[in-house]
C-alpha cells in the first residue's frame, strides 16, 4: 500500500512505497512525505538510506537521513520524559487547556516541519515572558510553563543538527526553502518521467466515467466536480498504472536497455517507421527478460507492454492517451514544467484540470520531436514553433514556445482534431447548426459560391470548413492550402476524394525553405480547375485569395476561415488589417460566423453558427452604410437556433437567385430553389434521426455516400419526370437509406 515501508537491515535501507501516491515523493518539497518518514524512523530507530520508490526512485543518503532521525528521536524523548503534562504547563486550571492544546499541536508540527515547530516554541517563550511581566500576580504559573515545558522542548530540539543548521539564520527562510537547500536526493528515473496523481480529492463528486481502448490496454477517464471549484478534474488512469510489480520492473529494465536503440534525429522524421521498429525491438526485449526472470506472460500481455514501452520511447507518453480521447478539444501545457498540471478543454465538461504533471524531461523530449518531425526550428532565435502531430488515435495542431519568448521555458498548446472529419449531420446532432441551415450551406457549396467562415478562437471554424469539404461532390478536385495541417485531407483521400494538399510558410515561424502563403495560393490557381480551400487567412495571402475568388467564383467553391466575430468584423479584418481593397472584398459571396457562446452563469460554453450573411455587390466603400451586408440566417438566443430572415423567406437573396439563374429548372422559380434547400436539410436531419440504429450514418463515409445518392437520384428523377421533384427524390433516397440500414 501507499506509504508502506520495508526496512532492509543488511542493505541499511528503508524503502517507502510511493506508487500511486498523490504527492511527489520528496522530503524537501512535501511536508506529508517528511512527516511519514519521521514516523517510520521512530519505528525503525536506526539511520538507514531512505528510498522513495514510485514513478521514480528518490534516494536520501545516511547523512540526510540522520537529520530526520534526530528529529524523530527528539519527539520520542519529549514523550518519554513526560514533559507535556498538566503539572508541567500550568499551576491553574485557567491556563492549562490552551497550553496543552498548543503543545500537542507543536508535536504534530515537528513531524511535518521541524523548523516551523521550533520557531513556534521560540515565539511562545517570548510571548509568555511578555505576559509574565504584565501579569505579576500569575508569575509563578508563567514560570512553570516556561521552565518545565517550553525550555526543555527547545533544548531537546537544539541538540538536533537540523535545528543547529538553521538556528543562526532562522529569519531568512520561508516555507520549505531551507529543506530544499540541505536535502539533495539522487534520482533514478523509471521508464517514464511524468508525475501522476492517482487519487482524486476525497470530497470530489464523480460526474462521468468512460474507457478508451488501445493496444497498450484500457485507459479510464473520470470527471470529478470538486466543491467550491469552477474547473473540473479530468482524472486519467492509464494502463501503465494497472501493471503489477513484475511488469513494472520489466518495463523499467527494458527502458534502460532500449536506450541503445533510441532513434537518431534523421529517423525521427519518419515517426511511423520508428514506432514500428522500436515496437519489435521492445517486444523481443521484454520477451527475453521474462524468460530470463522465469516469468510467464501471454502474447496479449507482451504486446501491451511493448506498446506502452514504444509510447515512452518513440512516442509522446501519456500525452498520446489524452489525444485518444475524442472529448478532448484543447490541451494546454504551461511553463515552468513540473509546477502545474496539464489543462484541457473537454467537449462536455469545458475547462478541466488533469491529474498529470509533466516534467522538464517530458517537455524537452516533446520539443525535440516536434522540431525534428516538422523540420522547423525551436530555439532562442526562433522561440515559436507551429506544427502538427499525429499519433495512434489522435491528431492535433501544436504550438510550442520557449525562451526567449517564454521566460519560464517550454510551453505547449495542442488543438485536437477529430479522428474522422466533422460532418453536417454530426454538427446537427451537436446543435452547432440546424438541418435547414445546413441544407442552405450545402446548396451554396454546390452553387460554387465563395465563402469566408469567420469566428473567434475555438469557435469551430476549421471543423465547419472540414464538414463543408465532405459536402463537395467527390467528382470535383479539391486543393487545400494550409500553413499548419488541420483539414481532414488524409481521411477524405481514403474516402476516394481527389485532393491535393499544399503547405505554406507559417506567418509565425517564417521558415525560409517553405513557400509563402500568397505564392502557394497562386500556385493552386495554376494547378487547374478545382475547389479551393484555405485553412486560415492570416496575412498577405488575403490578396491572393481574393484573386482566386474573382477567378473561381463561377467555377467551383472557394472557402477559407478567418478571425472575426461578425460580417463587419471579417470585412474590417480583410480590408483594414490585411490590405485587401474594399472593391475586391465583393468577391466574397457569403460570410458564415461561428461563435463560442456561454451560459448566463459563465460556467458552460457551446459552439453555434450565429449568422449567415450574403455580400451584395452594389456598394462602393462601406457595406454596412450602403446595405452591402444582408443576413439570410440569424441566431435566436431564446430558441437556440438559426432562423431564416425575411430576405430569405421572400426569395430576395441575390446570391441564391444568382445560383438559380444558371440552372434551367430553378431560373425564375423561387419555390423550386426553396424546396431544394428544404430537401437537403430534410435528408441531413433524417440521417441524424436514424443514427441511433446505425451511428456511423453521421460519419464522413456514410454522409458522402448519402450525398452521392442524393445527386444520383436527383438526376434519375429529372430524367424520369423532367423536373427535380423533391417528393420523389426524398422517397427514393429514403428507400435507399432503409436498405442500407437493414
Amino acid at each position: 500500500m501507499v506509504c508502506d515501508y520495508e526496512y532492509n537491515d543488511d542493505a541499511q535501507t528503508m524503502t517507502v512505497n510511493c506508487v500511486g501516491c498523490i504527492f511527489s515523493s520528496s522530503i524537501e518539497d512535501q511536508e506529508v512525505c517528511m512527516a511519514k518518514t519521521i514516523d517510520k524512523l521512530r519505528e525503525v530507530k536506526k539511520i538507514p538510506r531512505i528510498i522513495f520508490s514510485g514513478v521514480r526512485e528518490y534516494e536520501y543518503s545516511f547523512s540526510e537521513a540522520k537529520l530526520l532521525f534526530e528529529i524523530a528521536m527528539a519527539i520520542d524523548e519529549i514523550y518519554i520524559k513526560r514533559i507535556i503534562t498538566l503539572e508541567n504547563i500550568s499551576e491553574c486550571e485557567r491556563c492549562a487547556p490552551g497550553r496543552y492544546q498548543f503543545l500537542q499541536a507543536i508535536m504534530n508540527d515537528l513531524r511535518y516541519d521541524p523548523v516551523e515547530g521550533y520557531k513556534k516554541i521560540l515565539r511562545e517563550i517570548r510571548h509568555t515572558n511578555i505576559k509574565k511581566e504584565r501579569d505579576i500576580l500569575h508569575k509563578s504559573c508563567y514560570d512553570c510553563y516556561i521552565n518545565n515545558a517550553l525550555i526543555p522542548i527547545r533544548d531537546i530540539l537544539e541538540n538536533c543538527e537540523l535545528i543547529q543548521l538553521v538556528k543562526t539564520n532562522l529569519h531568512e527562510y520561508k516555507g520549505r526553502e531551507f529543506y530544499r537547500r540541505i536535502f539533495h536526493p539522487t534520482v533514478r528515473p523509471n521508464f517514464m518521467y511524468t508525475r501522476y496523481i492517482s487519487i482524486p480529492p476525497q470530497n470530489a463528486e464523480l460526474l462521468q466515467r468512460y474507457d478508451l481502448e488501445s493496444k497498450g490496454g484500457k485507459t479510464t477517464i473520470e470527471i470529478y466536480q470538486i466543491p467550491e471549484k469552477i474547473r473540473k478534474l479530468y482524472h486519467i488512469i492509464p494502463p501503465e498504472f494497472r501493471l503489477n510489480e513484475e511488469e513494472y520492473s520489466l518495463l523499467d529494465e527494458a527502458r534502460r536497455y532500449i536506450g541503445r536503440h533510441e532513434p537518431r534525429e534523421t529517423e525521427l522524421q519518419e515517426p511511423e517507421s520508428v514506432r514500428e521498429n522500436l515496437f519489435r525491438i521492445g517486444y523481443d526485449m521484454i520477451k527475453d527478460l521474462t524468460r530470463t526472470k522465469g516469468l510467464v506472460l501471454n502474447e496479449d500481455r507482451l504486446n501491451k507492454l511493448a506498446d506502452i514501452l514504444t509510447r515512452y520511447t518513440a512516442g509522446f507518453g501519456i500525452l498520446e492517451l489524452i489525444l485518444q480521447d475524442e472529448n478532448v478539444q484543447d490541451i494546454e501545457i504551461n511553463s515552468p514544467m513540473g509546477k502545474t498540471p496539464i489543462f484541457i478543454f473537454h467537449g462536455e465538461h469545458s475547462e478541466c484540470e488533469t491529474n498529470i504533471v509533466p516534467s522538464i524531461e517530458d517537455a524537452e523530449s516533446w520539443a525535440t520531436r516536434f522540431r525534428l518531425m516538422s523540420g522547423r526550428p525551436l530555439d532562442e532565435a526562433n522561440p515559436v514553433l507551429d506544427t502538427e502531430l499525429q499519433v495512434p488515435g489522435g491528431r492535433a495542431r501544436v504550438a510550442a514556445i520557449t525562451r526567449t519568448l517564454s521566460p519560464d521555458g517550454l510551453g505547449f498548446a495542442l488543438r485536437r482534431h477529430r479522428d474522422k472529419p466533422w460532418t453536417f449531420p454530426l454538427m446537427i446532432k451537436n446543435r452547432m447548426i440546424d438541418s435547414f441551415s445546413a441544407g442552405l450551406v450545402w446548396f451554396l457549396i454546390d452553387g460554387a459560391r465563395t465563402m469566408l467562415i469567420g469566428g473567434t478562437r475555438s469557435s469551430g471554424k476549421t471543423s465547419f470548413l472540414g464538414a463543408c469539404m465532405v459536402q463537395i461532390m467527390p467528382k470535383l478536385r479539391i486543393i487545400t492550402v494550409e500553413d499548419t495541417l488541420e483539414l481532414p485531407v488524409e481521411s477524405l483521400r481514403e474516402l476516394g476524394y481527389n485532393v491535393e494538399r499544399l503547405k505554406s510558410r507559417s506567418v509565425i515561424t517564417r521558415v525560409e525553405t517553405e513557400l509563402p502563403a500568397e505564392e502557394a495560393l497562386r500556385t493552386a490557381l495554376r494547378l487547374g480547375d478545382s475547389c479551393l480551400i484555405v485553412g486560415e487567412v492570416r496575412s498577405k495571402e488575403a490578396l491572393a485569395l481574393y484573386e482566386a475568388m474573382r477567378i473561381g467564383a463561377l467555377a467551383n467553391v472557394v472557402a477559407g476561415t478567418i478571425h472575426g466575430d461578425s460580417a463587419y468584423g471579417v470585412f474590417d479584418r480583410v480590408v483594414n488589417d490585411l490590405g485587401v481593397p474594399p472593391t475586391s472584398f465583393k468577391a466574397t459571396d457569403v460570410i458564415i460566423i461561428c461563435n463560442m457562446l456561454k451560459s448566463a452563469d459563465g460556467l458552460h460554453s457551446f459552439r453555434r453558427l450565429i449568422e449567415l450573411t450574403e455580400v451584395r455587390k452594389h456598394w462602393k466603400n462601406d457595406p454596412v452604410d450602403e446595405g452591402g451586408f444582408v443576413n439570410l440566417l440569424e441566431y435566436s438566443a431564446s430558441d437556440d437556433i438559426l432562423k431564416p430572415t425575411k430576405t430569405l423567406l421572400t426569395g430576395e437573396s441575390e446570391i441564391l437567385n444568382s445560383i438559380a439563374y444558371r440552372v434551367k429548372e430553378w431560373r425564375g422559380d423561387w419555390n423550386a430553389v426553396w424546396n431544394n434547400i428544404k430537401l437537403r436539410g430534410r435528408i441531413l436531419q433524417t440521417l441524424v434521426d436514424y443514427s441511433p440504429l446505425k451511428p456511423n450514418l453521421l460519419e464522413a463515409d456514410d454522409v458522402m455516400e448519402s450525398n452521392s445518392m442524393f445527386h444520383i437520384i436527383s438526376d434519375e428523377v429529372k430524367k424520369e419526370v423532367g423536373e427535380l421533384n423533391t417528393t420523389m427524390i426524398f422517397d427514393k433516397w429514403s428507400e435507399w437509406l432503409k436498405k442500407k440500414i437493414e
